[in-house]
């Protein structure tokens, strides 16, 4: 992006004036400044590409000016001007975050060459801008967790995704149902295609024909153009049908045959069509009950059903509510720009203890609601979570997840509070992953492999964590 906006700060006029007129020549809009507070009030108008500093200013010194310039939400790039001799200050300016050095007495062409540097590293800063935020959204399509369920989840999609069979995603609402799709989408040949998606509870009856297949212009009332249909638009992709179980028999009926044959004619046309797509579906509902009921056509089952993939509830993703807490939490911090340092011991064994009946979704709402009402310290507490309390652990129930995950398991005697250390000291997360191991080696009787199994994580890691405990003077089975 090309410099428009420059601020000259130097104390000596001839200087200001000349490197001024050789910017106003390039049609760059320069500010020139004598002293550290009238740039102070430049700043204040509004923001500036780049900044011309001298080290030595009437009011103060311009190392310790350029500090606080670089504390500004919008700062400019700054380039710092001195005398020849001040290595040291050039060394310091440097290492204090100046993008460059110019010795005075300089050039015009030197001056020049400041531009086109700094012109060339915007592009790099904007490039690197794009590339963040395109990892950032790939990462919120991410299927995250690391709970055995979730690792299953992710091999049958990268085995499925590399084939064109037709896939039926069930689970409850809000486990990511979507995610799913999207993944089998991206890891397939595919992925240059187009990802298109109904949701077929979304629109009237009399729409969803419409929006799958199209129509041609006087079809009906309204259908002033000839319009593509979903199907049509997915060609060379894949066409995602949320909420298959809400279509109508008739509908059906009509998909069926595009799942058969791939071929449709549109609404009030009769020209066929014929398109390449791969179609996946999900639901909410047991498609087999449906099925029973006469709700659902069962030849129609068979077809979508060819690789089922179920995608399990939060409840069942033993320790994965930890991870995504933490990734919702930060992504949360991007988009609303709040200073937020991260949750509390007490809020993530809040969140681990809750058994999400509204899945991933309701998981993610919470987060983003404690992010924004987060306390003054900075920090997230169970209070901004929202949640009620979770019920107590009956007797026989025994502690899973990963190590990170804290319960209140009512059979462990041995199992200090959550709140503090013997001490009075407050606990830390290595005293709560340390009473989880412990906790969860004594019921499992001392056996390691099976502990190791329980708290998902590497056998050699359990041996580690041990020996770390033992040589602490914990007494270990």
């Amino acid at each position: 992006m090309p410099v428009e906006k420059v601020i000259m700060v130097a104390q000596e006029e001839f200087l200001r004036k000349q490197v001024a007129q050789f910017l106003r020549k390039k049609r760059i809009d320069v500010a020139e400044c004598e002293s550290i507070q009238e740039a102070h009030d430049y700043l204040g108008k509004g923001n500036f590409d780049l900044m011309l500093l001298d080290e030595s200013l009437p009011d103060g010194s311009g190392p310790d000016f350029l500090v606080e310039v670089n504390l500004r939400p919008s700062k400019p790039m700054v380039v710092m001007m001195g005398a020849e001799g001040s290595v040291d200050t050039a060394v310091r300016c440097m290492s204090e975050g100046a993008f460059d050095y110019l010795l005075k007495p300089f050039s015009n062409e030197q001056v020049e060459i400041i531009l086109r540097k700094t012109e060339q590293f915007a592009q790099v800063i904007n490039v690197n801008q794009f590339l963040t935020q395109q990892e950032a959204e790939d990462t919120e399509n991410e299927i995250l967790g690391g709970s055995p369920s979730t690792e299953q989840l992710r091999k049958l999609i990268r085995r499925v995704a590399q084939t064109d069979a037709t896939v039926l995603i069930q689970g409850e609402n809000g486990t990511g149902k979507e995610l799913v799709a999207r993944a089998l989408h991206k890891n397939s040949s595919r992925k240059d295609g187009p990802f298109i998606k109904l949701n077929c509870a979304a629109l009237p009856e009399n729409l969803v024909e419409s929006e799958l297949f199209g129509h041609e212009k006087g079809s009906f009332t309204g259908a002033t153009n000839k319009r593509e249909g979903r199907f049509e638009l997915a060609h060379g992709g894949t066409i995602f049908l949320d909420e298959i179980s809400e279509m109508s028999l008739p509908l059906q009926s009509k998909l069926l045959r595009v799942l058969q044959e791939r071929e449709f004619e549109r609404v009030g046309g009769n020209r066929t069509i014929n398109v390449d797509v791969r179609v996946v579906a999900a639901t909410n509902r047991k498609l087999e009950q449906s099925v029973e009921k006469n709700e659902f056509r069962q030849d129609l089952y068979f077809r979508l059903n060819v690789v089922p993939v179920h995608v399990p509830p939060l409840r069942d993703r033993e320790g994965d509510v930890h991870l995504l807490s933490e990734a919702f939490t930060q992504r949360f911090i991007r988009s609303h720009g709040v200073p937020v340092k991260g949750l509390t011991p007490e809020a993530l064994t809040a969140l681990t203890t809750h058994d999400w009946p509204g899945n991933i979704r309701e998981l993610q709402n919470v987060i983003e609601r404690a992010v924004i009402l987060c306390g003054e310290d900075g920090y997230i507490h169970p209070e901004q979570l929202g949640l009620t309390a979770p019920p107590q652990a009956g007797a026989g129930d025994a502690p899973t997840g990963p190590i990170e995950e804290v319960e209140n398991t009512a059979t462990t005697p041995a199992t200090p509070t959550a709140h503090a250390t013997d001490n009075g000291a407050p606990v830390t997360l290595a005293d709560l992953e340390k009473q989880h191991i412990l906790s969860t080696l004594t019921q499992c009787d001392g056996n390691r492999t099976r502990t190791a199994e329980v708290l998902d994580i590497n056998i050699r890691t359990l041996r580690n964590k041990l020996n770390e405990y033992k040589e602490a003077g914990e007494t270990v089975e």
